[in-house]
């Protein structure tokens, strides 16, 4: 009998032996995440989307290796409820103070790093994570992208570039990394952010004249030079990417990691961030993971929110997803052999706007609403009475300029001041003009989404339709906006820099 106990023992002890053996090797088997992200950069900037001038050799080489994705969509054109939206898997609409820049990231919402670190993932971030705002308030004591590693710095090759090292600053974070532990890094640069160094585009070889000036610009040599230096900062942080799979490579665990490369957001220039047009919200999105993708190389025209990367990363790490995520995990279409087919759910992506950067009296913001599909974008405007781009006066600006919605360039001082000159006044006004209450574009005809045809008899069933849809999704998701619920975004504290003192938010209305 007592031999029997002691085999039975034994028998016990091998088995939770095994089993722990098994999960151990499951959790080595969990992938690691590298998630690069920029600060204002759209789709159309990349070699593989397209554009002649940049180079990308980090991007395009993680798309011929992975994925790529045609419509991928910020949640919000602007940085701070962007992150937010990433880091919870929510669209702003349902984030409080998040949906503001400028404001906080309230700890009730989990985010998918606090979910990976407690299911066992060493986390960390660097450059820009979540930002601007003051997380204090939101009862949060770290950055909500991870841990920051910022100590190393270098000697920026440019002006305007900042001086974190941000690849250094990773190989850090992978040197202190406990040996077994899967890691999930947020490598936020802060280019291609404004402001740039002027005429460095050209300095560094670019040739104006083949830089793809859009529909929505006037064809002239300030705007081709200001685009040419966006690209330069775009090439800086695809250099930093590169840098950082080196990383990868050199620790021996490729193979094993996904490699995201996206942005926040459109570029900063005028009808583009801080807008509901493609400029604004259609961002590069590339992603690279042997042991979850098949058949690499290959092109997804799925629309995908960037939000979805939380849902995406927490079930390719076996964890269970925070029942209050509306993000969707797009791992079937990774996992395609084929090409990947188009489902209702599929081919449409819902953005949002509220307050940006306090360029209206009282911390008004513009709260906006939009659905895109394939070949329509239909646009909500909640207070048409109010300067989409921010008041022209400076006076009631926050950052005492005009127009606050839209960062200094030398484009948006061009089209002010030429706005009297019959010639550039079309684009002065698509910059700056006040926006009608409902907005539709067929970019079939229109892929610059320069003319709305919302007024346009011939289009009175696509907008009834694209209308219905829009708010169904909305009430569907509990956006306030809709449901009648109490709306706020336009009383929030706003943390960021007043230059004009006498900017204040008003004081919340008495129910």
């Amino acid at each position: 009998m007592h031999h029997q106990r002691v085999l039975l023992i034994i028998a016990v002890c091998c088995g939770l032996v095994s089993l722990l053996s098994s999960s151990q090797a499951a959790a080595a088997e969990r992938p690691n995440i590298l998630f690069c992200i920029s600060d204002d950069q759209s789709y159309a900037h990349t070699g593989a989307n397209g554009d002649p001038v940049v180079k990308t050799p980090a991007f395009d080489r993680v798309a011929r290796e992975g994925i790529r994705f045609t419509h991928a969509f910020c949640d919000a054109p602007s940085c701070g409820p962007s992150r937010s939206a990433i880091l919870t898997g929510q669209h702003i609409w349902r984030l409080r103070e998040a949906g503001n820049i400028h404001s906080t990231l309230p700890a009730q919402f989990a985010t998918y790093p606090d979910l990976l670190e407690a299911a066992g993932y060493f986390i960390g971030s660097t450059g820009k994570a979540w930002s601007p705002g003051r997380l204090e308030p939101g009862g949060r004591s770290r950055n909500p992208a991870g841990p920051l590693f910022e100590q190393r710095k270098l000697r920026p090759p440019h002006r305007a570039i900042s001086n974190k090292d941000y690849a250094g600053n990773f190989a850090d974070f992978l040197s202190q990394r406990p040996k077994s532990q899967p890691f999930c890094f947020w490598l936020g640069t802060h280019e291609s952010h404004r402001g740039f160094q002027q005429g460095v585009g050209a300095a560094t070889g670019k040739d104006p004249q083949r830089a793809v000036v859009p529909s929505y610009f006037p064809d002239h040599p300030v705007v081709r030079q200001d685009l040419l230096d966006y690209l330069v900062e775009v090439e800086y942080f695809d250099k930093v990417v590169a840098q950082a799979i080196a990383h990868v490579e050199r620790i021996g665990e490729l193979d094993n990691t996904i490699i995201v490369v996206t942005s926040d957001h459109g570029m900063p220039f005028p009808r583009a961030k801080a807008s509901l047009y493609d400029a604004g919200t259609r961002v590069p999105l590339a992603i690279r993971w042997p042991a979850g993708i098949r058949k690499p190389g290959r092109v997804s025209n799925t629309f995908v929110h960037l939000s979805d990367l939380a849902a995406l990363f927490l079930e390719a790490a076996g964890v269970q997803a925070d029942p209050g995520m509306t993000a969707r995990s797009f791992m079937s279409d990774l996992k395609l052999a084929g090409p990947i087919p188009q489902t209702r759910k599929s081919n449409r992506a819902f953005i949002a706007m509220e307050r940006h950067d306090g360029c209206r009296r009282g911390g008004k913001g513009y709260p906006c609403r939009a659905l895109r599909k394939t070949n329509l974008l239909y646009i909500r405007n909640y207070h048409p009475e109010r300067w989409p781009a921010g008041d022209p006066d400076a006076a009631v600006c926050a950052r005492a300029i005009p127009f606050g919605e839209v960062d200094s360039s030398p484009t948006k001082t061009l089209l002010m001041e030429r706005a009297d000159d019959p010639a550039f006044r079309p684009y002065f006004d698509l910059a700056f003009a006040k926006h009608p209450a409902e907005e539709l574009y067929d970019l079939t005809q229109d892929p610059d989404q320069t003319r709305n045809v919302a007024g346009d008899s011939k289009y009175t069933e696509q907008l009834r339709a694209m209308r219905q849809e829009l708010t169904q999704y909305l009430v569907q998701t509990q956006d306030p906006r809709e449901t009648g619920g109490e709306v706020l975004w336009d009383y929030y504290p706003y943390y960021g820099r007043r230059v004009n003192k006498d900017w204040k938010v008003d004081a919340r209305p008495k129910q």
